[in-house]
């Protein structure tokens, strides 16, 4: 299916409420970040990149890029060209002399703009013979395939569900999201959540900015426009279509979703929100990740 077939179900999708309210998933709704990245993501880094022998300083980096960073939540491709970029600057890591693949044709699949995912890829390379994207499908797909094996049974945070409970009456709610849709549909249906929302986007309906304005643009007020996240990307996919931003804060999702529950929510639906209230918000939560990597502090 292609990109604009995937993109229709936001494009046709008609407004129903005043309101809209964009959310992520991993890490926002679901704690699933820590265990995707350390328990999925990362072994399959070391195992497919060759990265044995320097397994230490790939873990540090990509924990770093994908959880601790303002990095955090960016799509997996973008991802693992940052995580090896700091890995080969690193000068541990040049005093081993370990090979750290420069991700020249990946590099190039990311520059070609037709999508971030699987498929896309799949059929970018067909195009495109490479060894290395030949050997990057198959990290992705054994990714996935880890984390259907081993990511379930993980509730979403306290609140989330009485939070959409409420919304779902006055808001139209799109989860918007760099995930797998196979992925997002598993978990938001695990937890009986999927009624609540009136489409699932993964990264398959392109990007968290594409996915907003798809689904909104022209159809909603400004102020009744609202991106949930937990990340930088989050944020931008906000601002990039004029809309409101609350931030589920790394390391302080509970509070967050408490502090949603009981301020956020009644002042966005009360067009209150807006202003000095979301700019404190958004400044607390652009201190929490950082640009440089703590390795190269302590340098």
């Amino acid at each position: 299916m292609s990109l604009t077939q995937f993109s229709a179900h936001l494009t046709e999708l008609q407004a129903e409420h005043p309101f809209f309210v964009g959310i992520d998933s991993d890490g926002c709704v679901f704690d699933t970040m820590e265990i995707k990245h350390k328990e999925c993501f990362i072994p399959n880094i070391i195992n497919y990149w060759e990265l044995q022998s320097v397994s230490k300083y790939a873990r540090e980096a990509a924990e770093f890029v994908n959880l601790y960073s303002k990095w955090r939540g960016v799509n997996r491709w973008p991802a693992l060209v940052k995580v090896l970029d700091l890995l080969r600057e690193r000068p541990e890591v040049q005093a081993r002399n370990a090979v750290v693949h420069p991700l020249t044709d990946v590099r190039a699949f990311i520059a070609e703009g037709g999508g971030l995912s699987n498929d896309f890829l799949a059929s970018y390379l067909r195009e495109h013979p490479s060894i290395e994207l030949e050997r990057a499908l198959a990290w992705s797909k054994a990714v996935n395939a880890t984390i259907a094996d081993m990511v379930h049974g993980v509730p979403p945070f306290p609140l989330v569900r009485e939070s959409l409970s409420t919304l779902h009456e006055r808001a139209d709610i799109v989860v918007v999201s760099q995930t797998p849709l196979e992925a997002l549909r598993r978990e938001w249906q695990e937890h009986s959540l999927d009624g609540l929302v009136r489409v699932i986007a993964g990264q398959e309906m392109g990007t968290k900015s594409e996915h907003i304005r798809l689904s909104s643009q022209g159809r909603y007020a400004p102020e009744h426009v609202l991106m949930i996240g937990d990340a930088p990307g989050d944020l931008k996919a906000a601002r990039d279509n004029q809309a409101l931003f609350f931030p589920i804060n790394p390391g302080h999702e509970e509070q967050s979703w408490e502090r949603f529950y009981q301020e956020g929510l009644p002042r966005f639906l009360a067009l209150d929100y807006a202003g000095s209230y979301e700019a404190e918000l958004v400044s607390e939560f652009e201190r929490l990740l950082p640009e440089v990597p703590p390795w190269r502090k302590a340098g």
